[in-house]
């Protein structure tokens, strides 16, 4: 799907699929987790470069000489909290987060208990668990799990019309924002524009620029090594010159992103269920969308 200056341009379906059909978004529901934690910020009710503020397992240190209570909000959102790898060495369906989808395994225990085993915010490394760990400390902000079962909606979903966006949770209640959040190409269109439009929506601020920019601004750990990486969103790497350096997406398991290229009043989201190495490329796509409207 394609919307440019405000509108759907070009809108089309595999055999089976259509604009009501809802499927799971995978990492993309990292952005919207960046999105509702920043609202939080935004208010004053998280801050970024705080410590996240909970106790960690297993509990045989106090917090004040845990290392990891060193660990900042902006640490994990830039997927660079010091933690131990586990996505990354192949290990997600093992001792990772993959248990919470299939195993019935907490979202957060597992989330709490990885050792330190790199300086806080030197290191890039894509974890789950590092989004599961900004979830949780913007749980125990909203202070109840009321307050936290309805803020997603509350807060965003039904603020900009995503009414077909469901938001799971493990079976502890908390939500699995890493990966598991089920919608379709139309809201996650409405989710880039509020992007590309700034925070804005019907004449309402619901994120801030500064939000903004931190989460299309590259990791200071990626510098320099791609910078491909921002706050929960993906980002045009270093060296490509092909695509408008302002582009950033959502990115999802096999094919789901949301591109939002504001020097073109661009948004394009891309479903898909790709297999293996086939090499798709969101900026690729990006690209041709691009050259086709000029």
């Amino acid at each position: 799907m394609v919307v440019y200056k405000g509108e759907i341009i070009h809108e089309r379906y595999g055999s089976g699929i259509d604009m009501t059909t809802r499927t799971r978004t995978w990492s993309t529901a990292k952005s919207i987790a960046s999105a509702l934690i920043g609202m939080l910020v935004d208010d004053g009710r998280m801050f970024l470069d705080e410590p996240l503020g909970f106790d960690w397992y297993p509990e045989n240190r106090s917090p004040e000489t845990d290392p990891r209570s060193d660990i900042t909000l902006r640490h994990v959102l830039n997927m660079s909290s010091g933690l131990e790898t586990i996505d990354n060495s192949t290990m997600e369906y093992a001792t990772g987060s993959g248990l919470s989808y299939w195993a019935g395994a907490s979202s957060v225990a597992g989330a709490r208990s990885r050792a330190l085993i790199r300086e806080p915010g030197t290191y890039w490394d894509y974890e789950n668990y590092d989004t599961l760990l900004a979830v949780y400390a913007m749980k125990l902000a909203l202070g109840g799990e009321k307050a936290y079962a309805e803020y997603p909606r509350k807060a965003l979903l039904d603020k900009i019309g995503m009414r077909n966006t469901l938001v799971s949770t493990d079976r502890f209640g908390d939500f699995i924002l890493s990966s598991q959040v089920y919608t379709n190409a139309r809201d996650l269109g409405r989710f880039g524009l509020l992007y590309l439009n700034g925070g804005m929506w019907d004449g309402q601020r619901l994120i801030s620029e500064d939000w903004i920019k931190f989460s299309s601004t590259p990791a200071p750990a990626t510098v320099g090594r791609g910078g491909q990486y921002g706050g929960q969103f993906w980002l045009v790497p270093e060296g490509r010159d092909d695509v408008p350096a302002d582009a950033y997406s959502t990115n999802g398991n096999r094919g789901q992103y949301t591109v939002i290229v504001p020097s073109h009043d661009l948004v394009i989201v891309r479903r898909g269920l790709d297999y293996g190495r086939q090499g798709f490329s969101n900026w690729d796509l990006a690209r041709e969308v691009i050259k086709a409207i000029n």
